[in-house]
C-alpha cells in the first residue's frame, strides 16, 4: 500500500513546504524513492529543493484555479508505485478540499490500494486560532478513510491556549481516533539553531546537502544535526504508524 501524504492548511505560511520537504528528505534519508509534487500556484517552495525532483503541477489557468486540473494530480497518483508527497498551497486550499471531499477522492485511492495521509499544522502565536479552526474543518469533513498526522509549530509562539495544550482541548479530544501520530517541530532558539535552520531553507538545501558542506561553521552544521535527529526520529515513528 502506498501512502498518499498531502499538506493542507487553509493559513498561509504555517511550514507547509518546509514539512513536506521533511517528509521528503526522511524517506530519501531511509532509502525509499517517493513522488513529490508541489501545487502551490503562488509560492513554489517545495519544488525549490532540487534534491528532491519535485514535479511541480500546475493548477492555474487564465489567473483563476481550474479545478479540473486536480484529475491530473489523481492520475499522478494512480500511476505511481512509491509513496506520494503532496504541498499544497493556502491559495487552493478550500478548492482541493471540495474537490477531494465531493469526489470521494479517499475512497477512490483506497480501491487504488493507496491511502491518503493528511497533515495539518497548528501554530502558536497569532495563527493559533486560524490554524486550529483548518484542522478542525479537515477532520469533521474527511471520512474514516482518512489518516491525519498534526504538526505542532512553535516558530510564532507557544501552541496552547489558556495553558491547554493542543492535547487538552476540546477539539482534539473530540478527533483522536482519527489522528496517527503527532509531530513536534523543535522549539528552536532563534540566534542560533533557528538561524542556522532559516539559512539552510532559504538555501533550498536538504539537511543531507547542508550537513557535510564544508562551507558552513561547524557549530552551524552540528546544530542542523541536532535538528534533523529531532525530526527524523519523529518520522521513524509515524512511519511505524501509518504501517
Amino acid at each position: 500500500m502506498a501512502n498518499v501524504h498531502m499538506i493542507l492548511q487553509g493559513k498561509g505560511g504555517v511550514g507547509k513546504s518546509f514539512i513536506a520537504s521533511l517528509l521528503a528528505q526522511h524517506k530519501a534519508a531511509e532509502g525509499q524513492k517517493n513522488l513529490c509534487i508541489d501545487t502551490d500556484p503562488v509560492n513554489a517552495t517545495f519544488a525549490g529543493f532540487k534534491a528532491l525532483n519535485v514535479k511541480r503541477l500546475e493548477l492555474m489557468e487564465a489567473d483563476a484555479i481550474n479545478s479540473r486540473k486536480f484529475d491530473d494530480l489523481v492520475e499522478l497518483i494512480a500511476s505511481s508505485s512509491r509513496d506520494v508527497i503532496i504541498d499544497n498551497g493556502a491559495s487552493t486550499f478550500i478548492a482541493l478540499s471540495h474537490y477531494l471531499i465531493s469526489n470521494q477522492i479517499a475512497k477512490l485511492l483506497q480501491e487504488m490500494g493507496h491511502r491518503l495521509v493528511i497533515h495539518t499544522v497548528i501554530t502558536g502565536g497569532q495563527a493559533f486560532q486560524d490554524t486550529l479552526n483548518g484542522f478542525n474543518q479537515l477532520v469533521t469533513h474527511f471520512n474514516e478513510e482518512v489518516k491525519f498526522v498534526v504538526w505542532i509549530n512553535p516558530y510564532w509562539g507557544e501552541v496552547k491556549i489558556d495553558n491547554k495544550n493542543f492535547e487538552d482541548l476540546k477539539v482534539y479530544l473530540d478527533h483522536k481516533d482519527k489522528i496517527s501520530a503527532i509531530v513536534r517541530i523543535p522549539n528552536l532558539k532563534q540566534e542560533t539553531f533557528g538561524a542556522d535552520l532559516k539559512e539552510m531553507l532559504k538555501s533550498r538545501l536538504t539537511f543531507a546537502e547542508a550537513i557535510p558542506k564544508k562551507e558552513l561553521t561547524i557549530m552551524m552544521r552540528q546544530r542542523l544535526k541536532i535538528i534533523s535527529v529531532q525530526i527524523f526520529k519523529q518520522l521513524t515513528h509515524l512511519e511505524a504508524a501509518l504501517s
